[in-house]
């Protein structure tokens, strides 16, 4: 959630809104960057919903194609939110719950024995982990004002020193 400030005293350089525009546009790239991975794999899923189901069913989850569809629809649907910039926040928390789950499920390297796919398994588990740090962070601070969010934002006035 970007926040601006109007003051008529000069603005000193080491003022945290001076760099706020950066910040907002370095908060975009990132919000970006942090998602590419749920669009590129969530369309992986819905062009292969069987195999998708199929990898949940070997898991012992229940209604696996329900869950695959659920699966696809929130990686799309709340990484094009996150890009967007809408509803940031409760999204960002969303992904950062799936995110985890899914590393619980999937990335379970602790029922592994030593060796290659134990290793896959905890290299992605830590990538998850990664990840949802992302998501809690974009949670705490919002999306920036280069978002539909950021307009929205309630502007204050400081006031001024005389």
């Amino acid at each position: 959630m970007a926040t601006t400030y109007t003051t008529t005293t000069p603005v000193d350089a080491n003022d945290g809104r001076v760099m706020a525009g950066c910040n907002d546009a370095l908060l975009a790239v990132g919000r970006i960057a942090l998602v590419v991975i749920f669009l590129f794999s969530g369309a992986g899923k819905f062009m292969d919903l069987s195999g998708t189901a199929a990898m949940i069913a070997s898991k012992g989850l229940p209604a696996p194609m329900a869950l695959a569809i659920a699966a696809a629809a929130a990686e799309v649907i709340g990484g094009i939110l996150i890009v967007l910039g809408w509803q940031t926040r409760p999204v960002a928390l969303a992904l950062l719950f799936y995110t985890l789950l899914a590393a619980y499920f999937f990335h379970d390297f602790w029922h592994l024995p030593q060796g290659a796919e134990r290793m896959d398994a905890i290299i992605h588990a830590m990538k998850n982990l990664s990840m949802a740090g992302g998501f809690l962070m974009l949670a705490a601070v919002g999306a920036g004002r280069y978002s539909i969010d950021g307009p929205c934002t309630v502007h204050t006035t400081r006031p001024t020193i005389t």
